[in-house]
């Protein structure tokens, strides 16, 4: 098993920065896929980013690339999510997922174990 944890959500404006952070627990996270989704109100579930095990190899939505970065600490067991110049339509749930194999993936379906989220809000 693996506990998720995420931290860093809030209520920022256009334009801001903030930081998510995820800190897994239990079986923690070596060799282990590691992704941000996303749910919007009255949305479906959207994929973020992901980054493999150890952390060479991420991938982004197309309408966070250049915005986001998603990077991880192994040490720390602690995955972070950057986001930058904040839009309104970013607003959301934002849960950290992690996934048995080393790659990363876009699909919601090869990830188990799922953290709570966190809540962003950006106001325009």
């Amino acid at each position: 098993q693996v506990q998720l944890l995420e931290s860093g959500g809030g209520l920022v404006q256009a334009g801001d920065s903030l930081t998510l952070s995820c800190a897994a627990s239990g079986r923690t996270s070596v060799n282990r896929g590691m992704g941000w989704f996303r749910q919007a109100p009255g949305a479906a579930r959207e994929f973020v980013a992901s980054i493999s095990w150890p952390g060479r190899k991420t991938i982004y939505t197309s309408s966070v690339k250049g915005r986001f970065t998603i990077s991880r600490d192994n040490i720390k067991n602690t995955l972070f999510l950057q986001m930058n110049d904040l839009k309104p339509e970013d607003t959301a749930v934002y849960y950290c997922a992690s996934r048995s194999g080393d790659v990363t993936s876009s699909l919601a379906e090869e990830y188990n174990f799922w953290g709570q989220g966190t809540r962003v809000t950006v106001s325009s």
